[in-house]
């Protein structure tokens, strides 16, 4: 097996003009005071991966441009649309308004395991500090709770990776139903 050289990739991938116009996802992710711009860069990535429909950058979370959400980014963060809101707590209850279900990835008394649970789209994931996780101001605010599970000592992913992990997982349930 040979794989594909640089330029057979970009010949086969969407211009940025057609990815900027193209249908969306109909899930959205509210990051809730991510602190590493290396991380948010990276999310901005597997958020265009994923067609995500919007990013809400909340709290202390870094906002474009910055060199360290590019470095990681590769021009994702110039392609997926995002906005900035001051709060999570405000974002969610925007989002619960316009009747999306609001889904915490958290470890919490009612998670679930992410590959095991039920999403209802339109759909809002929340990821929070890298240490502290969700506020609990944002928490009282969710509809579910998910979680990936871990079976050695750590007690969670790095925050994009759990994003990838959840992200791509509700791609695949999204596909399933259409």
């Amino acid at each position: 097996m040979k794989k594909l050289t640089h330029e057979e990739i970009l010949q086969i991938k969407p211009s940025v003009e057609d990815t900027k116009t193209a249908k969306r996802n109909p899930f959205v992710a509210v990051l809730d005071n991510v602190r590493s711009l290396y991380n948010v860069g990276a999310i901005f990535r597997t958020s265009d991966a994923v067609m995500i429909e919007k990013l809400y950058l909340c709290g202390i979370t870094g906002q474009p441009p910055r060199k360290e959400i590019s470095k990681t980014a590769l021009g994702a963060e110039e392609i997926v649309p995002w906005e900035y809101c001051e709060s999570a707590v405000d974002a969610i209850k925007k989002l619960k308004k316009a009747g999306y279900t609001i889904c915490a990835v958290e470890i919490a008394h009612e998670s679930v395991q992410y590959d095991k649970a039920t999403f209802k789209f339109p759909l809002c994931l929340v990821f929070g500090h890298e240490v502290e996780g969700i506020s609990d101001e944002a928490m009282e605010l969710v509809d579910m709770a998910v979680k990936v599970p871990m079976l050695g000592r750590a007690n969670s992913l790095n925050v994009e990776t759990c994003f990838g992990v959840v992200a791509y997982e509700v791609l695949k349930k999204l596909n399933e139903k259409n």
